[in-house]
């Protein structure tokens, strides 16, 4: 692609020498002049400061809105615009993205403007420190980070990472893709281009590409957890409309009514396809011990609650810790409040034996539930059940799906 920027093309000449992967990778996208500097995602814009700065810096800055386009970190923050709706930060969630590329440059010797964000920092708030810059490369990618950075700032109740930000001078320098959501189709084209050009760059021994296998945060085509949870509920709770022999369908009604107009002979008789039984019944049981934090609660509540409305099912709240202390039937405009409204009962142990021996009686057509699976397992039960949990289990449950919810 060529370059129509006047103010960064001695730098993108530059970084054939400097770092050939980011050479590889800025020529797929589009290099623009214009206030302020900025990225989206397809075009870096360079403003006039840009040009006044030494060159290693232009090198560092270009490089770090190269690593946003490549990364894709404009159509994942429209991604989870759509997964938060109004509770959605865009400035922690560029926050977030600046810190994992500024981190990545830093350890691929590149210079940045000071001062920089750094992944460092924002970890030492989570009390999540990793060994090297390396290793927290490889481990965290922008859902995750900005996802623990809303929770602890729920946690605290402060706003210790807004602060951090103000005091960095931390611009919105990223734009959301919009045309954005929750899929990226140029995502795996992406996949591609860093794949060769990290490899160009580990084969140089410079540059970004010698991190190529501590980069976590790369593209993937990935479906986000709350539309898995929708098909993997909706599913088991459908219904498939069966044969009603005793009501015509209307297509038949209406060739029927053809054939005696035209004094032909009567199609043969086609039932009505219709539901029957009760409508289906859904057990959620919600673990109280204290694994699950708030801003996880609320979207899997809400998730829970567009199901209930779009499948007309019975929910049936079961929260429990050792064993069941709440149990009742959620009402249908409610289901979303009262999920949200946490049991007080907290501290303990996990059993699933009692809770889900309490779900096999209410016979769901699927029992969903909240935990972080560190408690015991009863014998299979005859209900399909989906383990929701926050985060990556430490082993995997006898029995049932999981659904990782982290990210």
């Amino acid at each position: 692609m060529s370059v129509h920027s006047e103010r960064a093309a001695p730098a993108l000449a530059h970084l054939g020498e400097a770092d050939p992967a980011l050479a590889a990778l800025a020529l797929w996208i589009a290099h623009r002049d214009g206030e302020p500097m900025r990225s989206d995602a397809t075009t870096i814009h360079y403003d006039a400061a840009f040009a006044l700065r030494p060159r290693p810096e232009q090198v560092g800055l270009a490089g770090h809105h190269i690593l946003h386009v490549a990364f894709r970190h404009a159509a994942r923050m429209a991604a989870m615009a759509e997964r938060e709706g109004a509770r959605f930060d865009a400035r922690r969630f560029t926050l977030a993205a600046d810190a994992l590329v500024n981190e990545a440059l830093i350890a691929a010797e590149h210079a940045l403007p000071r001062p920089a964000v750094r992944l460092a920092d924002l970890l030492a708030m989570l009390d999540a420190a990793e060994e090297s810059p390396e290793a927290a490369l490889a481990v965290w990618d922008v859902e995750r980070l900005y996802l623990a950075l809303g929770a602890e700032e729920a946690r605290s109740g402060g706003g210790e990472s807004a602060d951090y930000a103000r005091r960095m001078g931390l611009a919105p320098d990223l734009e959301p893709d919009p045309d954005g959501g929750a899929e990226d189709p140029q995502a795996a084209d992406w996949q591609g281009h860093l794949a060769r050009a990290l490899e160009a760059g580990r084969q140089a021994g410079r540059g970004i590409g010698r991190l190529a296998s501590a980069l976590g945060d790369l593209p993937a085509p990935r479906v986000p957890w709350e539309r898995r949870l929708r098909g993997l509920v909706a599913r088991a709770l459908g219904h498939r409309p069966q044969p009603a022999p005793t009501r015509p369908a209307r297509a038949w009604i209406a060739r029927e009514a053809a054939a005696r107009a035209a004094q032909t002979a009567t199609p043969g008789f086609e039932p009505a396809l219709a539901r029957k039984g009760a409508r289906p019944r859904l057990a959620v049981a919600l673990d109280t011990s204290g694994s699950v934090e708030d801003a996880t609660l609320a979207r899997f509540a809400a998730e829970i609650a567009g199901l209930a409305r779009r499948t007309a099912a019975e929910t049936h709240l079961l929260a429990f810790d050792e064993t069941v202390h709440e149990a009742r039937l959620l009402p249908p405009a409610g289901v979303e409040a009262a999920l949200r409204a946490r049991p007080l009962r907290r501290g303990g142990g996990t059993s699933f034996e009692e809770v889900l021996a309490a779900a096999e009686r209410l016979r769901p057509a699927i029992a969903v539930v909240l935990t972080d699976l560190d408690g015991r397992f009863p014998a299979r039960p005859a209900m399909p059940v989906l383990w929701a949990t926050p985060s990556a289990p430490r082993a995997t449950p006898p029995f049932g799906r999981v659904l990782e919810m982290d990210g």
